[in-house]
C-alpha cells in the first residue's frame, strides 16, 4: 500500500505523524510505503497513491481528488486515531 502523509509545509511534526503511520502498519501487518509532502504537494501527486492523511482541516481541499482514501486527523499525533482511521478504511 502506498501511502501520503502531508501537512501545511511538509516538515516538522509530519516526520512523527509518518512514524506513528508506520508503526499502526507494521501492527496492522500491512506492508507500506509511506511518503511525506506538502498538502500542495499532495494535491498534484495524489492520484500516486491508495491512502492519504492528512490534518481533517485539509480534508476539503481533496475534494475533487480521485481514487486515494483520505483520512483527516484531528489530532495529528494520536496513534489511537491514526489507527482507528486506517482500520476504518481497509
Amino acid at each position: 500500500m502506498k501511502i501520503l502523509v502531508a501537512c501545511g509545509n511538509g516538515v516538522g511534526s509530519i516526520l512523527i505523524v509518518k512514524m506513528k503511520v508506520q508503526s499502526v502498519m507494521d501492527e496492522l501487518g500491512i506492508p507500506c510505503d509511506i511518503t511525506h509532502s506538502s498538502i500542495g504537494q499532495a494535491k498534484s501527486e495524489a492520484n500516486k497513491y491508495d491512502l492519504i492523511v492528512i490534518s481533517k482541516m485539509f480534508v476539503p481541499e481533496f475534494d475533487q481528488v480521485q481514487g486515494p482514501k483520505i483520512i483527516g486527523l484531528v489530532n495529528i499525533l494520536s496513534a489511537d486515531e491514526i489507527k482507528e482511521k486506517i482500520e476504518a478504511v481497509i
